[in-house]
């Protein structure tokens, strides 16, 4: 990957961003991102997705293992993963300069349709670090530059989009990608899983009807969803819950017992000791600090 064109695609995004911050952008799920300190670990949870570091470096722990993705390697996501995520490298003189690529499924099962790629193998994790080969970091900047042209951006957006995805799909770390579109495949039936607990989160979970909603025995369902995502169904579906909560006190202003019920809780005591153990303080010191840190850095 030539260093040329990482400065150029970093001062195309420190141009669209100006201050610190996550910013949309007219070219649909296209995000940049601008931090120029080092930052607290918070919780998230990534869509599909090629997220690249033009400058500084981010980490991202999902379940126990940390992923490193700065100039060097991106990070390749191909389904909804809840994950931890902090900036590990920024100053004020060289601030972190990152993008988020969005990856439509859709798109990798037509490519897929078309035989562009080879059938996926057994299941491997849904996130990754990947080298950035010339070809896709030529993709990614063209995409960018759609942003000095909006007039431009409805018609090329969708085209850069899909070379994007044809540029993974049969690069090295393609089968991560091809795994979740191919059907009757194993991780495509976890993501088929997943997008339902995305969707009803909040109702009780029955991993028997779950599995049998995918085609799947329940041990399968386990096996196979630990190894996409490093989480059973029900750990997935908790961290969800909490993250909701805590985006709900946030946000919404609600108190944690009215947090609690609405992504499913009945116990406010259970909420507060899995709360604690997820986030590492009450729902109320927690959002007090997340408050108190927003408010420092206007």
């Amino acid at each position: 990957m030539a260093r040329k064109d990482l400065t150029t695609l970093a001062a195309a995004v420190e141009r669209h961003t100006g201050a610190d911050g996550d910013y949309e952008t007219a070219v649909p799920g296209l995000w940049l991102y601008r931090s120029s300190t080092p930052s607290e670990e918070h919780a998230v949870v990534y869509v599909p997705s090629l997220c690249v570091v033009m400058q500084g470096a981010k980490e991202v722990v999902v379940g126990g293992q940390v992923y490193r993705y700065d100039p060097a390697q991106s990070l390749l996501v191909s389904v909804d993963m809840p994950a931890l995520t902090h900036v590990a490298d920024a100053t004020p003189d060289r601030p972190c300069l990152a993008v988020r690529v969005p990856v439509d499924p859709a798109v990798v099962g037509e490519l897929l349709a078309d035989g562009t790629a080879h059938p996926p193998g057994p299941p491997t994790r849904g996130i990754g670090v990947i080298n950035l080969e010339s070809p896709l970091l030529d993709a990614v900047g063209r995409l960018l530059g759609l942003l000095d042209a909006p007039h431009e951006i409805p018609a090329l957006a969708p085209l850069v989009l899909r070379e994007i995805t044809f540029r993974l799909l049969t690069g090295p770390e393609g089968a991560r990608l091809r795994q979740i579109a191919s059907a009757g495949a194993p991780a495509q039936r976890i993501a088929r899983a997943i997008r339902w607990l995305r969707d009803h989160f909040a109702e009780p979970l029955r991993v028997e009807a779950l599995a049998q909603q995918v085609g799947m025995s329940p041990s399968a369902l386990h096996l196979h969803f630990k190894s996409v995502t490093a989480l059973s169904p029900l750990q997935y579906q908790k961290r969800l819950k909490l993250q909701e909560a805590r985006r709900l006190m946030l946000a919404e202003g609600l108190d944690a017992g009215e947090a609690a019920f609405r992504v499913g809780y009945e116990s406010p005591s259970q909420f507060g000791r899995e709360y604690l153990r997820m986030f590492g303080a009450s729902p109320r010191r927690d959002v007090a600090a997340l408050k108190a840190g927003a408010h420092a850095t206007r």
